[in-house]
């Protein structure tokens, strides 16, 4: 499994938005489970939104519910994360995971992870 994170922007002052977008190969992407995990400076990875295989089901951390929006197209083998009204604490590597199959967003939350792609550095600071 490869997968490479591309994100519009970067650095973004608080209140502003970003686009992350993965693309996933190696594997057939379209019938896995996958989501977006962070990890801030000093802490450890954590959850922030999963995405059913078909993308009819999304699932969401408190800290970013209402603010991320994380989507798929399963043609590209691409999955997004629309980040509105970022606030500092979002500061954080970024990571794309693909799920295992059947697993529910609560179990991928829990660990239920085929693979974590490489990472993008997201800053928040005026």
């Amino acid at each position: 499994l490869r997968c490479s994170c591309s994100v519009w922007g970067g650095l973004v002052q608080p209140g502003g938005s970003l686009r992350l977008a993965c693309v996933v190969s190696g594997i057939n992407f379209s019938i896995y489970p996958a989501g977006w995990f962070r990890q801030a400076p000093g802490k450890e990875r954590e959850f922030a939104a999963t995405i059913t295989w078909k993308g009819g089901g999304t699932y969401y951390a408190d800290s970013v519910k209402g603010r991320f929006t994380i989507t798929r197209d399963n043609a590209k083998g691409t999955m997004y994360l629309q980040m509105n009204s970022l606030k500092p604490e979002d500061t954080a590597v970024y990571y794309c995971a693909v799920g295992e199959r059947y697993a529910t967003g609560p179990q991928l939350r829990g660990g239920a992870i085929s693979s974590f792609g490489k990472g993008t550095q997201v800053t928040v600071s005026s």
